[in-house]
């Protein structure tokens, strides 16, 4: 029987690991959903500027929660932009790995391999 669950457990894992579609904005860990504290306008000026600076990350915000992006390289272009991204949620770490991103309504690009 321990055989049986310990199976059913790493299917459950697998399982929610897969990869889904996310539809939000592009940002970055400091400011996160709002980024009238910095005075940098537009959005994807801050967003580029505050990563930029060597503390922030590229992040991703669903409208709820803020999500680091594991590429860190393909998401500049679409900074401050609502974006369609496929990939993995981590939601222990907090870590969106990529597939794929694009513009909200585009094709989707392949996001940078490592």
């Amino acid at each position: 029987m321990t055989k049986v669950a310990s199976i059913l457990f790493a299917g459950a894992l697998m399982a929610s690991a897969a990869p889904q579609t996310f539809t939000g904005v592009i940002t970055d860990t400091m400011c996160g959903k709002d980024h009238a504290m910095m005075k940098v306008s537009p959005d994807s000026k801050c967003v580029v500027e505050c990563v930029k600076s060597g503390k922030n990350k590229y992040a991703f915000f669903d409208g709820k929660n803020v999500y680091v992006l594991s590429d860190q390289k393909t998401p500049e272009q679409f900074a401050g932009k609502k974006v369609t991204v496929t990939g993995t949620l981590y939601e222990k770490t907090k870590i969106l790995k990529m597939d794929s991103i694009a513009a909200a309504g585009n094709s989707p690009a392949p996001a940078h391999q490592h």
